[in-house]
């Protein structure tokens, strides 16, 4: 007896959504951050350029919990020795209250997603020289700069947005959502798993079949820096 194509494809979705929570249970057993030690972490990401007024009420159908809105500062630094454009590399400061973290995005690994390799450290704070006590994010972002510039990496842009985080339970996984709201842009929904090197292709489906679920169509794989330099351009 022949199996109907519908069939097959019922059936490998079932698969990949036990191998997801499979993965799930032995991050748990690893450790609450969820990722071993060490391991290599890719930030597995769909874009759309879609208003918060029309996703919002598709999310709260999926039961997603939603938490206050922040604003950011990313700030995006050039390479001394080789162009961050050809390599497909990103080197950013972000400023969120008077948190600061330092992040390197490695290039994207395919053409359908911005899934790419991802190393972000916290900073501490540092204390205001000004005031000589506690610790601000406008303080260490700037003394960060200057340590970054000393070394010859140069300021490209500043991407400023408003960002309500959101997270919703997807095939047994659970998918962190971002409504953005950009400066110069507009507004976007980001959809993201952080996963290691072999866990890629299942966080891949499963945001793609989220995507679907949500309405959501023609992603953006541009960068927000991408677009806004594209966009100075155009000018």
């Amino acid at each position: 007896m022949s199996v109907g194509p519908n069939i097959c494809e019922d059936r490998g979705i079932v698969r990949q959504q036990s191998e997801l929570r499979r993965i799930l249970l032995e991050r748990v057993r690893v450790g609450s951050s969820g990722l071993e030690p060490g391991a290599s972490v890719y930030e597995v990401e769909l874009k759309f350029s879609l208003a918060s007024s029309i996703i919002e009420p598709r999310l709260v159908a999926l039961s997603a919990r939603f938490r206050e809105a922040v604003d950011q500062v990313d700030r995006y630094f050039s390479h001394p020795c080789r162009d961050f454009s050809k390599t497909d590399e990103a080197l950013r400061l972000r400023k969120v209250g008077g948190h600061v973290a330092i992040t390197w995005k490695g290039p994207r690994i395919d053409t359908a997603t911005k899934t790419r390799r991802e190393i972000e450290l916290d900073l501490l704070p540092l204390p205001s020289t000004t005031s000589g006590a506690g610790g601000s994010g406008a303080v260490t972002i700037q003394q960060w700069t200057e340590l970054l510039e000393s070394l010859g990496f140069r300021r490209v842009l500043e991407v400023a947005k408003r960002r309500r985080p959101v997270r919703v339970t997807w095939q047994g996984t659970e998918v962190e959502v971002a409504l953005d709201s950009v400066a110069g842009l507009g507004e976007f929904v980001e959809l993201e798993i952080l996963a290691q090197q072999g866990e890629v292709p299942l966080a891949m489906a499963c945001l793609e079949s989220l995507a679907r679920e949500l309405g959501c169509h023609s992603p953006e794989r541009r960068s927000y820096l991408e677009l806004l330099l594209q966009a100075s351009v155009a000018r």
